[in-house]
């Protein structure tokens, strides 16, 4: 009922997962900053989280963790499970009455799966666009491996909700915790479509400005920032970021040109 990419580039870890079932964020995703990401699905057994991050934690390799999780479990038949570390291949487990079409594929920092497919070209597609996708940046990419097995054809079952779950080391809002991405799309007609929209939204509240894009804040265009800002009742261009969320996009004499385009779309 479900499919999924798990990965790694360079230090960030993440899980992109869409299904026809009610906020699959909530069930199927797990990441910890260093250690490694997994996916539990199918019949999911949610112990597997914790359990299998409290292994990686310590070292234990993807396969072995896979190893380790599902000979534990009586139910292992109906689980689905996808495992990445901090370095190596990723690792897949598919038991063999997951409803079909069910499997998966894995490689060198992924692990792609999927049940109640409509069959093999969705984790074929989502591994393709993975592989051709290395010059975006990884959450991107994880969105955009999901929206190839979702144009693929996906849950067999139809669409519902999808979500994205990324960590790496001080990457979290303010560079004070671990989660960089936790985005959720719950219950939705184009749940991955709307997905990419909040990521799209993410990277202009949350994300950093390039400095060989900032714009000098100087002369004609001071000026006209300054109206605009007048003119939506602020007196700087700081206060109106701040009730915007854009104040991390902020820098001294210059502006973000993302900045720019929501100011001026405000009117």
């Amino acid at each position: 009922m479900t499919f999924s990419i798990v990965a790694r580039s360079g230090s960030a870890l993440g899980v992109a997962v869409a299904s026809k079932f009610l906020a699959v964020g909530s069930a199927v995703p797990a990441a910890a900053a260093g250690a490694g990401a997994l996916a539990t699905q199918a019949w999911a057994n949610l112990a597997y989280r914790e359990q299998g991050l409290a292994l990686l934690r310590t070292g234990v390799a993807p396969e072995q963790v896979v190893a380790g999780l599902t000979a534990a479990d009586p139910d292992r038949i109906h689980r689905q499970l996808g495992v990445v570390g901090p370095e190596g291949a990723g690792a897949g487990y598919t038991g063999e009455e997951c409803l079909p079409w069910a499997g998966g594929l894995t490689g060198d920092g992924y692990a792609i799966q999927g049940n109640v497919l409509t069959g093999p070209e969705v984790v074929r597609d989502m591994e393709a666009a993975w592989l051709t996708g290395a010059e975006l940046p990884f959450a991107e990419r994880l969105v955009a491996a999901l929206a190839a097995g979702d144009a693929a054809g996906g849950d067999r079952r139809g669409r519902q909700s999808a979500a994205l779950y990324v960590v790496d080391r001080g990457r979290g809002f303010g560079g004070s915790g671990d989660i960089a991405y936790d985005l959720r799309v719950d219950d939705h007609a184009e749940p991955v479509a709307e997905l990419r929209r909040l990521l799209g939204i993410h990277e202009i509240l949350h994300g950093v400005p390039d400095p060989a894009t900032l714009l000098e804040l100087t002369g004609e265009l001071a000026a006209e920032v300054g109206r605009r800002v007048a003119a939506l009742g602020y007196d700087s261009l700081d206060r109106w970021a701040g009730v915007e969320n854009l104040e991390g996009r902020l820098v001294q004499d210059r502006i973000d040109p993302l900045v720019l385009a929501h100011l001026r779309a405000q009117g």
